[in-house]
């Protein structure tokens, strides 16, 4: 099995999506999603999705191809310019789609950085507005670790000032090269505001870290 690393992305307005577009109209979550582009060259696209069947509007413009109890599968051929559709274009494999309120997260797996370099930076240039959540490296030695790489750009200049010079003078070591009082006076402010960024800074680090939503 060949390592990789799986990421996270998000559209908050996906264009061309019939399943965001779907989503967004009905207020609702969409996760059972598939996306493919129909032929070689095709400006077209085909998306086979599940959505609960009271949510979708009456004046919904596709038919079910199959019903079941509580949800309708849907077959929705459109645009191939959509985000789902474009992931096809690289071969990735894709961990999962998921919708709520019209915002598109995908979940795709890439065989290296210089692989993941590529593809993000041509969805920026189709889709200005995407944002990488998460990226995560994955084992092939069968261990249950599973290394996350934080995203650091949720720092404000502010807190990553405080943190970095945190560090570096020991704050974080047992036992500790400096305390709060001296950092502050390192970086010519309060102690409580040295605590108040390492704080907000922490709590968005380990959100990553421990994979968990906002």
């Amino acid at each position: 099995m060949t390592a990789g690393i799986r990421v996270t992305v998000t559209f908050p307005t996906p264009p061309d999506c019939p399943v965001a577009e779907l989503s967004a109209d009905a207020n609702t979550v969409i996760s059972d999603v598939s996306t493919s582009v129909t032929r070689a060259g095709s400006t077209d696209a085909r998306s086979e999705f599940l959505v609960d069947a009271e949510a979708v509007p009456d004046d919904y413009e596709h038919d079910p191809v199959f019903a079941y109890a509580d949800r309708h599968l849907y077959r929705v051929t459109h645009d191939a310019d959509c985000p789902c559709a474009r992931l096809g274009e690289y071969e990735t494999p894709v961990h999962r789609y998921f919708v709520t309120d019209g915002a598109l997260e995908i979940v795709f797996h890439a065989t290296d950085f210089d692989r993941l370099q590529t593809i993000v930076g041509e969805l920026r240039d189709r889709y200005p507005d995407v944002d990488i959540q998460r990226l995560v490296r994955t084992s092939t030695e069968g261990s249950a670790r599973d290394p996350v790489f934080v995203d650091r750009g949720k720092l404000t200049d502010r807190q990553l000032e405080v943190l970095r010079t945190a560090y570096e003078m020991g704050y974080f070591e047992r036992p500790r090269g400096a305390n709060a009082t001296e950092v502050a006076d390192e970086l010519d402010v309060t102690p409580s505001t040295v605590t108040e960024h390492l704080l907000a800074a922490q709590s968005k680090l380990f959100r990553d870290v421990l994979e968990r939503e906002p």
